[in-house]
């Protein structure tokens, strides 16, 4: 399954509006970074060794609405570091959901229901917290080099639904995950848990995570999801991600990155040319588009890109393939 049918109609209309316009690169979703700051040390990020005096830096919420409205995404992922340590994160949800962008607020949980009472979060169609999820008990907890962390994850999101929110979930597979894994978390998630939906990622080499040695090569990402998928498994699970997204990630379809579709504003700026690379900053959005060399990044062009699958750069291309085919269309409508 993919994004809800009234979401994807509203994307649907603003790619035709920005084709109609002649613009050839405009963005899909922010990813937005408000603080680098966080309360846990996962083996696959490397965000908390920025120096003490960036980690206490905050993005002001005039700053981030003033870029969302510069660059007209209609979807932002909230992410960090851990948002809910920023001091106005909820006001800063609030006036982009008032501007009706579809807002993701990513986060580990563990805070969430300990300063709930600091918070003034609404349920909204265009609002969903996504909770990150690496896997069950043992596998999450090591993956967050934190016991308890996967319990109070869990409990959070039965917290969040019993009050009205639509609940999602986000979680990276690595070299150390067998298809089994892929099933049993999916599952959990999905029959279980019962959250909105899912999206996964193949981990990518980020350059400051403290693990170094469990980040998956292509060959080694679609025979992953290739098994995990086997047997119609991704037709029943809710995964938030198009049929030809998921047809990437397991080789069927093969796409070129157009990471412009999904860039990353942090505290530094516009960062180029994703949030997983860092080749300079930009400081307004046209900037980054107009002054960025996109044609010098992708697999076979940048040998840093050379093992990447993440979705920032492939996903847009696979929600462009999608929306230039009637039968793709109807396929991601049908959730195949």
């Amino acid at each position: 399954m993919s994004m809800p049918l009234r979401q994807s109609l509203r994307i649907a209309r603003y790619l035709v509006t920005q084709r109609l316009r002649g613009r050839e690169k405009f963005p899909l979703l922010v990813e937005l970074e408000p603080l680098f700051a966080c309360n846990l040390a996962c083996v696959g990020c490397g965000k908390i060794q920025h120096p003490a005096d960036e980690l206490r830096r905050r993005m002001p919420v005039d700053q981030a609405v003033a870029a969302m409205e510069e660059c007209g995404a209609p979807m932002v992922s909230i992410a960090g570091g851990e948002p809910l340590m920023h001091p106005e994160i909820d006001k800063l949800v609030n006036e982009l959901v008032a501007r009706k962008k579809y807002v993701f607020l990513c986060t580990n949980a563990v805070l969430l229901r300990k300063w709930w009472d600091r918070f003034d979060f609404k349920p909204s169609r265009f609002f969903a917290f996504a909770v990150h999820i690496d896997g069950l008990r043992e596998r999450h907890d090591e993956s967050v080099d934190k016991e308890g962390v996967f319990d109070e994850a869990v409990a959070a999101v039965h917290f969040l639904k019993e009050r009205g929110f639509r609940v999602t979930t986000n979680t990276t597979f690595f070299t150390n995950d067998s298809a089994q894994n892929v099933i049993d978390v999916l599952n959990f998630l999905n029959d279980d848990l019962g959250v909105d939906q899912m999206m996964i990622s193949p981990a990518y080499a980020y350059e400051k995570a403290p693990d170094q040695e469990h980040f998956l090569g292509v060959t080694e990402t679609r025979e992953l999801f290739r098994k995990a998928f086997a047997g119609g498994n991704r037709k029943r699970w809710r995964l938030n991600h198009s049929p030809l997204f998921l047809d990437f990630l397991e080789g069927k379809a093969d796409f070129a990155c157009t990471a412009w579709g999904i860039p990353s504003y942090s505290l530094f700026g516009w960062q180029r040319p994703c949030y997983l690379m860092s080749d300079g900053y930009a400081q307004t959005y046209r900037e980054l588009i107009e002054e960025t060399d996109w044609s010098a990044y992708g697999r076979g062009k940048d040998p840093r890109c050379a093992n990447c699958m993440a979705h920032c750069g492939y996903e847009p291309t696979a929600v462009f393939a999608t929306l230039g085919s009637l039968r793709q269309s109807l396929r991601a409508i049908g959730g195949h």
